[in-house]
């Protein structure tokens, strides 16, 4: 292991991700939802997910963790589910008008939020950080 006066580089990256999340985090929560909220709502409306079980797999959270959220939502009328007439073991989930509004609104402060992320930092300099944090993550993976 080499020697170097520069801490660790995965508690660098560590602390970065906490201040960062905890950041989006306020964002979402002024404009009105959580990450949670954030997620299901945008897999949904883009289609990259539309049953329980494939929003689990996309959020990578356990069903159960998951179908809490998703009751909490659909009594804040954001989404609907109902079973599959196929199989009643699926149940497919949809926005609602106001889930759609509130997607809208959820977009527009992640938009904005990604935005003062990117502020001062040039393209070659993002896709260097891409290409790094995809390095670090096949360190470990």
């Amino acid at each position: 292991m080499p020697t170097t006066n520069r801490p660790p580089i995965g508690l660098a990256l560590n602390r970065a991700a906490r201040i960062v999340g905890r950041a989006f985090d306020e964002t979402l929560t002024e404009a009105g939802g959580s990450l949670p909220i954030w997620l299901v709502l945008l897999n949904v409306e883009t289609g990259q997910a539309s049953t329980q079980r494939s929003l689990a797999a996309a959020l990578g959270l356990r069903e159960p963790t998951l179908s809490h959220h998703l009751a909490a939502m659909e009594s804040d009328g954001l989404i609907t589910r109902r079973r599959d007439d196929a199989n009643r073991r699926v149940q497919a989930v949809a926005l609602t008008d106001t889930g759609r509004t509130r997607f809208r609104q959820l977009r527009k402060a992640a938009i904005a939020f990604d935005q003062q992320l990117r502020r001062g930092i040039d393209d070659a300099d993002l896709a260097l950080v891409e290409e790094v944090l995809g390095r670090l993550s096949a360190n470990v993976g």
